[in-house]
């Protein structure tokens, strides 16, 4: 059988497989935007097709390869701990987590020492919320509407969009929400009953929404005010994603939590993590088995996650991420500046960038002639007329360029088409 014919067969079956076994809504989505491929190998910021095409990655796993696919240096520590010991027995003591918890302590901001390792962002932050009513005494938590901070019930419950939530309901109740980036809300909302407010530093999801300068700070000090813990949710922009080693240091604010996933596992394993100061964490102390997981901290993540913490510092991840990040959001404002009447904004910190079209419609054409010119991105789950891109820190600048070129490339195709449909000259 010829070779081509044999790859047509394995992509035909794998699609078949995820029609019957999978999801077939999941299936024609994919189908439907071109993105019916089957993905075989990475390296860095590009990613080849069984066929061997190859794809500039600017979704990176909605911020999951921070450090790139399959970083040399990450793989071969992990390759190194699978040959001794991939899962932990549970009743002794684990090297590599202890390694990692000391290692995400040395760089956290504030007083955050004392962590709690997991396997997903959802994760994280159910722990976080178990833990500021453990400390507090208090039920109450408040959060932001368009808020995303995972799809477990709890999580769910601090999440903003009702479109995830109304099949699910009734939720975790003592939830209330309040617009982001809102500092007078927060007065009003947060009080003495209050067991938590939990924000993310940007809102990814949103649509990229960077809040006003200082609107952490107001967090902060109304949270110190009533006696409440401040949770930030660090899922997507933690570890060098916005320019700094988090975003929560552009206003100079230190969280009582923070949750963290995604980057954390280097690409190479799904790791989740929340962290606290000692204070909050005594409360743990007590009964250090009040939570807990079968497969959370188990060597393998935990010596991916130590690596990953090694890089992003000494490869200094978060500079590339700022340099880069001027160069993406200077070429894309030239763009919105050009083309108004379908791009309405741009904006970002970093590496970490939404450029918001008139429409939801424009936004799904422009994703769909990125993906004919093999550069992958998404929308933003919560706001889908914003395209997000999200590419590993690793990327080249002429990677980079490559994919803004495309980006620009498919703006034109789309307002030609748009043209035509509406008899038009675009």
């Amino acid at each position: 059988m010829p070779a081509d014919d044999h790859l047509q067969q394995v992509r035909e079956a794998t699609f078949a497989a995820y029609q019957r076994y999978v999801n077939s809504g999941l299936a024609s989505l994919l189908k439907f935007m071109g993105l019916d491929v089957v993905e075989e190998r990475a390296q860095g910021a590009l990613v080849w097709d069984l066929e061997g095409n190859e794809y500039i990655d600017c979704l990176g796993g909605y911020g999951a390869y921070s450090m790139g696919h399959r970083h040399p240096r990450i793989v071969a520590a992990v390759q190194e701990q699978l040959g001794k010991l991939p899962l932990s027995t549970k009743i002794m003591l684990n090297r590599p987590l202890a390694e990692a918890a000391q290692a995400l302590a040395e760089i956290t901001p504030g007083e955050l020492a004392c962590s709690f390792w997991c396997n997903s962002g959802t994760e994280a932050v159910e722990g976080a919320l178990k833990l500021a009513r453990l400390y507090t005494g208090r039920a109450k938590v408040v959060a932001a509407h368009n808020a995303f901070h995972g799809k477990t019930m709890g999580s769910l419950s601090a999440s903003g969009r009702d479109l995830f939530k109304q099949p699910f309901l009734p939720l975790v109740p003592g939830f209330t929400h309040v617009p982001f980036g809102d500092g007078e809300a927060l007065q009003t909302a947060v009080a003495g009953d209050t067991a938590a407010l939990i924000l993310e530093p940007i809102q990814g999801e949103a649509g990229v929404i960077v809040p006003p300068p200082g609107y952490l700070r107001q967090a902060r000090e109304v949270c110190d005010r009533h006696g409440a813990l401040l949770i930030l949710d660090e899922v997507q922009t933690g570890l060098g994603r916005t320019g700094r080693m988090f975003a929560c240091q552009y206003d100079d604010v230190a969280g009582d939590i923070m949750t963290l996933a995604k980057a954390l596992g280097g690409g190479v394993m799904p790791v989740g993590a929340f962290i606290a100061t000692p204070r909050i964490w005594s409360v743990m102390e007590p009964n250090p088995l009040l939570h807990s997981s079968t497969f959370g901290g188990n060597p393998l993540a935990c010596t991916a996650a130590r690596a990953a913490l090694a890089v992003a510092v000494e490869e200094d991840l978060p500079g590339r991420a700022a340099k880069l990040g001027e160069h993406a959001l200077a070429r894309l404002r030239e763009l919105a500046a050009r083309r108004p009447d379908y791009v309405a904004e741009v904006r970002g910190r970093g590496l970490l960038i939404g450029i918001r079209f008139a429409h939801e419609d424009v936004a799904g054409l422009v994703i769909a002639g990125l993906v004919q010119r093999r550069i992958l991105a998404a929308y933003t789950l919560n706001n889908p007329t914003v395209l997000r891109l999200e590419p590993p820190l690793v990327i080249e600048r002429d990677q980079l360029d490559r994919a803004l070129d495309a980006l620009e490339e498919a703006v034109e195709q789309t307002a030609a088409l748009v043209g035509d449909v509406m008899g038009t000259t675009a």
